[in-house]
């Protein structure tokens, strides 16, 4: 029976086919897991500045990030895990409660209604339609951007990389104890993919924190959490206040970023797993692309009842993929560690920076090598490839990264005279874009 069970599952997840392994995507959930287990304290610490309670946000973080990566890698069989996304959050906090002064059931509220536009968008194709619409071009950049990007929180984390009020950043103090193990962890996941240690950034990530505990750089302060205080959020989002409150610009904050923000995640995630197919007829497809977007936006809905802010795709998810994961295994593992932690928290907050900083900057790297896939010698593609690849990282957002590569080639192929009738939604989302920078600029 077992045996049976077994086969099944390898014929529904594709095993075969993607050449994967139990053991590889078992670990590549692992793996995804260790790299963003930091939402699990750092989220609730950011939205109990609204008076939320930390233990209830605590919990509902946990469950959302539970429901939503098991349920992506179910029903849509991707190795791509979900949680509240950061940024999001912060927005949550620092803007709308704190800066605005609206209420945190009210904000709830906004995410609530975010959500259900995702699920009519995905049901009425239009999502769909729009990652279709993207050059394939842009493809490799997103990906390579994002490698940027997640190296350049991996090396802030570390405190390689810190703030300089004269040249923005500058190299960080590399004696502090703290950064001396990440520089420890980046140089033990090196060694290990040289000599192509299958899982070296998990063995990475637990070496340097063994080490950490023996040089006094792990800190454990015990703390319990309980299901039950989810109570103290959970069904408590005011959607009436929020259609009141003037809070069409808060949506479409939500909306808008987490549209954008998933659509690269995916790309950088998928690129990265050689999950995405492209033919001269059919251009490039991302396989269940509706099924993708209907588990984001299932679980942003139900993050809102719970009691957190939006859940989204997270590019730690590339972790994983870099370890080898490919079906949806990663993301089902990934989740049951999420719920596992709701009772384990003070363990699982027991994992540095330090630790998993190095992991960061190494997957990274490891995603720069789409960009060979780019025509640098054609401007037409070359110009807003580098654009993406560049702005993604420096303007802290895949988003807004991406939407200057899609205006920049639009712009391009409209005044060169390569403007076709039937990439008409490319204009369509170059404008979009192009009035929100000019909006957020006003702003």
């Amino acid at each position: 029976m077992y045996a049976s069970l077994q086969r099944t599952l390898e014929r529904y997840f594709h095993f075969r086919e993607l050449g994967a392994t139990w053991r590889t995507e078992i670990l590549a959930g692992f793996t995804t897991f260790i790299t963003m287990a930091y939402i699990v304290f750092v989220n609730p610490a950011i939205l109990s500045k609204t008076g939320m309670p930390i233990a209830a946000v605590t919990a509902a973080t946990c469950l959302c990030a539970a429901f939503g990566s098991i349920l992506m890698g179910t029903i849509a069989r991707y190795p791509i895990a979900l949680a509240p996304g950061m940024g999001l959050n912060a927005y949550f906090t620092y803007t709308v409660c704190l800066k605005m002064h609206i209420p945190w059931q009210t904000a709830l509220g906004a995410v609530f209604i975010s959500g259900v536009i995702f699920l009519l968008l995905t049901i009425g194709g239009i999502r769909q339609m729009l990652v279709e619409a993207i050059p394939r071009e842009l493809h490799a950049a997103v990906a390579g951007g994002v490698g940027l990007f997640i190296a350049f929180i991996g090396l802030t984390d570390a405190g390689i990389v810190v703030k300089d009020p004269a040249t923005a950043v500058t190299l960080g103090n590399l004696r502090l104890p703290q950064t001396a193990l990440a520089l420890f962890g980046l140089i033990l996941i090196a060694l290990l993919q040289v000599f192509r240690v299958r899982a070296s950034i998990l063995i990475g990530i637990a070496g340097t924190m063994l080490t950490g505990f023996i040089f006094g750089q792990v800190q454990w302060t015990p703390t319990h959490y309980r299901l039950a205080d989810i109570t103290a959020t959970a069904f408590k989002l005011d959607i009436r206040s929020a259609l009141h409150v003037g809070a069409f610009e808060i949506i479409f904050v939500f909306l808008f970023v987490d549209l954008f923000d998933n659509i690269g995640t995916l790309v950088a995630v998928s690129k990265k797993a050689g999950l995405i197919r492209s033919d001269a007829h059919s251009g490039t497809t991302i396989p269940r692309l509706s099924r993708i977007f209907f588990a984001d936006a299932t679980a942003t809905v139900a993050g809102s009842l719970a009691g957190t802010s939006t859940v989204c795709s997270y590019i730690e998810s590339s972790a994983g993929v870099a370890v080898g994961g490919r079906t949806g295994i990663p993301a089902i593992v990934t989740g049951i560690c999420f719920f596992i932690s709701l009772f384990i928290a003070p363990l699982v907050g027991a994992i540095p920076t330090s630790a998993t900083a190095p992991a960061l900057i190494i997957v990274g790297a490891l995603m720069l090598g789409s960009v060979a896939e780019i025509e640098w010698q054609n401007p037409h593609v070359a110009i807003p490839a580098f654009l993406t690849l560049i702005m993604i990282p420096l303007s802290y957002s895949i988003a807004s990264g991406l939407g200057i590569g899609i205006a920049s080639y639009a712009i391009l192929q409209l005044f060169s005279g390569r403007a076709r009738r039937k990439d008409w939604l490319l204009y369509v989302l170059a404008a979009v874009f192009i009035f929100r920078f000019v909006y957020l600029t006003k702003a």
